[in-house]
């Protein structure tokens, strides 16, 4: 990516709605040049989309936790299917396949306390998968909305 391109993708990170012709002015560059950079930028795979950021609160989501898991054995068919299980739960945001001690971490949202002790008993002590899990309760979400590209690798001394 050059810095054009790097540009567009700061502002659209920031602002997923901004139209191409309020883009294009941010930019200083035609409407017609915006727009072919941002459909490269698409085809290129760099921007993979636009979604609405919605508050968990106002979906009843209120809890929120990171649940470590270990699962035996780890063969591609028990972790292909546990990720394909675990992603189709209602409670999930999000699954993190883990290098280290545990093998996954998943992101889960829940009404309130409760809730969440319900389904940590129905879907993770069941499973004859699992071997092993531990749960932290979120106090604070807090992302980074716009990420820049990293300088090049240099080399360390």
């Amino acid at each position: 990516m050059d810095e054009l391109d790097s540009a567009i993708v700061h502002h659209l990170q920031a602002d997923g709605r901004l139209s191409n012709r309020a883009l294009a002015e941010k930019l200083g560059i035609a409407p017609s040049t915006c727009l072919e950079r941002t459909r490269l930028l698409h085809k290129r795979g760099i921007i993979q989309g636009y979604r609405a950021q919605v508050s968990l609160r106002a979906l009843n989501r209120s809890v929120q936790a990171m649940v470590f898991t270990q699962v035996r054995p780890l063969r591609r068919d028990v972790v292909a299917d546990f990720e394909r299980s675990v992603t189709q739960l209602p409670e999930v945001v999000s699954v993190y396949t883990m290098a280290g001690s545990d093998d996954f971490l998943v992101h889960i949202t829940a009404q309130d306390i409760d809730h969440l002790h319900a389904f940590l008993l129905d879907q993770f002590t069941n499973r004859r998968e699992i071997v092993n899990f531990r749960t932290s309760i979120i106090y604070q979400h807090l992302t980074n909305p716009v990420l820049d590209p990293l300088p090049p690798e240099t080399e360390h001394l």
